[in-house]
């Protein structure tokens, strides 16, 4: 039986930046402290998924973001306090800039850091979500898609370009 509520996941998008074996992260704060995650947001209303992710690397590590490949997608349902949310997450793989002077890290935002994938391993109790580390693994793992896989209605997104 259909409810009468339609289900609609949370769409976000998220980076795996590696560079000479380290890869970008972000300090934030949760309502369950401090936590590390990939730099991601969720998708905003006119935006492509290329587009929110730029614009959401942009955001929380003050770094352009070029997406080159994406690493995967995944469905998944998080505990957040005391209700749970289902996340329909989109990791890219791609190269950042060095970080846009003058610019400011986004609200929650503490800090960015290079962790190595044994560090990264290492400080899984400290993760946002499981999500961080799998979309890592993944990307270790060589899995790469190419971006024409996601496909846009003609024009949409055209007009919002990243902020």
């Amino acid at each position: 039986m259909a409810s009468a509520e339609r289900f609609r996941p949370s769409v976000t998008v998220a980076a795996v930046i590696e560079q000479a074996g380290r890869c970008l992260l972000v300090e934030e704060h949760t309502p369950e402290g401090l936590r590390l995650n990939n730099p991601a947001g969720h998708l905003e209303p006119g935006e492509t998924l290329v587009q929110a992710v730029v614009r959401e690397v942009l955001e929380e590590t003050a770094r352009p973001f070029v997406p080159e490949a994406l690493v995967g997608v995944y469905l998944a349902r998080l505990p957040r306090g005391s209700d749970t949310v289902t996340y329909l997450r989109f990791a890219f793989h791609g190269r950042a800039g060095e970080p846009v002077a003058g610019r400011a890290l986004d609200t929650g935002i503490v800090r960015t850091l290079w962790l190595t994938a044994d560090e990264l391993r290492a400080s899984r109790p400290r993760h946002r979500s499981p999500l961080v580390w799998r979309c890592v693994q993944d990307y270790l793992q060589g899995r790469r898609y190419p971006l024409e896989l996601l496909a846009a209605e003609p024009g949409f997104g055209a007009d919002t370009p990243p902020r």
